[in-house]
């Protein structure tokens, strides 16, 4: 399945990416520089993070997995993502930028207390690296299967990379890398849908909606009306809420001012929108192609996850499926990296600072780097382990796991941004009410009464009877976690001066606009623009070089175009660089 060229391609990208971590070292000169960039980064390096550390490999073989089965209806999770980081530019992402603070669990503390900081602090830590591993094995999985390479070299080769670039390079180098990735993915992305469609068997677009099943367009035919509509509602509100929270404030806490954090939210939210119409175009052309994927790959416990691949096969052209294999192991990269940083930031500012209040920056900073490596290795022996363990099911227990907490966890998050008058343990308690509220859905009641309830005639199938779980126990939480949140502020005047005081300065800080040249000083535009033009510079001459691998003109054509786009975007960033400085109040 791959060539030699396809294995140079994917050799050139692990080196790129294991070059960013000494690259960037030296942005890095106290802990805030490490974990969120000194406050000092530009819109677009924020906003590609932003979207990348939302996507994951997920998408070309668990989502391209629905689209494969059912069509369109897995796109509206992420326009769901859309709406999502939209409300981030409209209200959300000024608000985490004034905050004004390094770790994004700070933010618990400001709002709900000490308490609050450990206990959110000692749930986030935990799920993170376990759900770390869990991408980083199914990577491996996929990989092994399709492709052939190594299960264990993989999840090492990969692991290795995200701690070199977390550990040497910090928010400077992660951001940096994201942005690179991102041109990645869109690049192999267009190519790849574009040749789909001119498949001889497919053609065109208006050829691809009338060769797939009915029910990609048309959902109700897969299950009930209601089951459908209540799935939507329930994905939109999931995702509203999972990126609106403190704890998702992280991806804007590195950004120069408000102003900024909202541009970044707005181009997270358009390459959500325009994504999906790019991405699900080769898994449902894939339906097309061949309807039974387990002759084409036995090894798969799930052949559908490889859809995109399949449908990129067919047409990419000699060496561009290793383009493709980086863009898979860069989703998984970009999510994997963010989250060491944000964790080592989480167990430094709101654990070890704690513990030793008196330290130093720089010694904040070598912290964060030792914690860095001690997570990237937990990662990567989980990783390990979990790929011993052929009869657990272990992604479906997190999965389920997941969905009793994610809800729960983030819902006092996000209430108290916006509601002020609240006890401080309105934040835990909120959480603990949840969790019961779960186990009480997923334990106690019965989902004969929702059909019952609409009037169904038969019981639910086993696929409605998933999205019953999914989208009743995401509403419920929702509703049962506000009602209560809203509750506790019944008991606020019994609250100490202490804590109002905290929650008035908390709130006080989030009105209050960033004056960058007092509060940070000094501007990076100039070197961050240089160096990622740099960067796509060479990105960019590789792969149009490219076109010289033996392949027929439209081949050459695809490797110019991605080569064409990321260089082209190093040429609009290096213009930007040589327009020099501009006044520290201007962005």
């Amino acid at each position: 399945m791959l060539t030699i060229y396809d294995y140079v391609v994917i050799a050139f990208f692990f080196l790129f990416m294991l070059s960013l971590g000494p690259i960037f070292k030296r942005y890095s000169k106290n802990d805030s520089d490490f974990f969120r960039g000194g406050g000092q980064m530009l819109w677009w390096m924020v906003g590609a993070s932003a979207f990348m550390t939302q996507f994951s490999a997920w998408t070309f073989t668990g989502a391209a997995s629905k689209a494969y089965q059912d069509g369109t209806l897995v796109a509206l999770i992420f326009f769901a993502n859309a709406v999502g980081f939209f409300c981030n530019y409209v209200w959300f992402a000024p608000r985490f930028r004034r905050m004004r603070i390094v770790s994004p669990i700070e933010a618990v503390r400001e709002r709900f207390g000490a308490v609050n900081e450990q206990v959110f602090t000692w749930l986030q830590i935990p799920m993170s690296l376990v759900y770390a591993a869990i991408w980083l094995n199914g990577l491996a999985v996929f990989s092994t299967a399709v492709f052939g390479f190594d299960m264990t070299q993989t999840i090492w080769v990969v692991g290795i990379v995200v701690i070199v670039l977390s550990v040497a390079g910090g928010s400077w180098a992660i951001c940096a890398g994201d942005f690179v990735q991102l041109l990645i993915l869109m690049a192999v992305s267009i190519v790849t849908a574009f040749m789909v469609l001119g498949h001889a068997d497919i053609g065109g677009f208006s050829g691809l909606i009338e060769k797939v099943p009915t029910h990609h367009f048309n959902w109700t035919e897969v299950a009930r009306p209601q089951i459908i509509w209540f799935w939507i509602i329930a994905t939109f509100v999931k995702q509203f809420v999972i990126i609106n929270n403190m704890q998702d404030s992280y991806r804007y806490l590195g950004v120069k001012d408000e102003h900024q954090s909202r541009k970044a939210a707005l181009l997270a939210s358009g390459l959500m929108l325009v994504g999906p119409i790019i991405w699900f175009i080769p898994p449902m052309a894939a339906r097309v192609l061949s309807p039974d994927l387990s002759v084409e790959f036995p090894m798969l416990k799930n052949p559908a996850e490889a859809s995109y691949i399949f449908a990129a096969m067919k047409v990419l052209p000699v060496g561009m499926m290793g383009l493709l294999v980086c863009g898979l192991f860069a989703a998984t990269i970009s999510s994997m990296d963010s989250g060491l940083n944000r964790n080592a930031g989480i167990f430094v500012r709101s654990f070890y600072q704690r513990v030793r209040p008196n330290t130093s920056p720089t010694h904040l900073l070598l912290a964060g780097r030792v914690a860095s490596t001690v997570f990237g290795v937990l990662i990567i022996l989980i990783a390990i382990f979990i790929s011993q363990l052929k009869d657990l099911d272990l992604f479906n227990v997190m999965l389920l796991f997941s969905g009793l907490i994610a809800i729960p966890y983030v819902m006092p998050l996000l209430w108290g941004m916006i509601v002020k008058n609240t006890p401080s343990w309105s934040g835990w308690s909120t959480v603990l009410i949840g969790l019961t509220v779960s186990l009480v859905i997923k334990y106690l009641i019965d989902p004969v009464w929702f059909g019952e309830a609409f009037g169904f005639d038969g019981e639910l199938s086993p696929r409605e009877l998933n999205d019953y779980f999914y989208f009743f126990g995401i509403l419920a939480n929702v509703v049962v976690c506000s009602v209560w949140f809203l509750f506790t502020s019944l008991f606020n005047n019994m609250s100490s001066p202490e804590h109002r005081e905290r929650v008035d300065n908390f709130f006080t800080a989030m009105r209050t606009p960033i004056d960058f040249a007092k509060e940070v000083g000094e501007a990076k535009d100039h070197v961050q623009s240089k160096t990622l033009s740099v960067l796509c510079y060479i990105y960019g001459g590789f792969v149009s070089l490219m076109a010289f691998v033996p392949n027929l003109p439209s081949g050459r054509i695809a490797f110019l175009f991605c080569g064409g786009l990321i260089g082209g975007v190093g040429f609009l960033l290096h213009r930007a660089s040589r327009k020099g400085t501009k006044p520290l109040t201007k962005n």
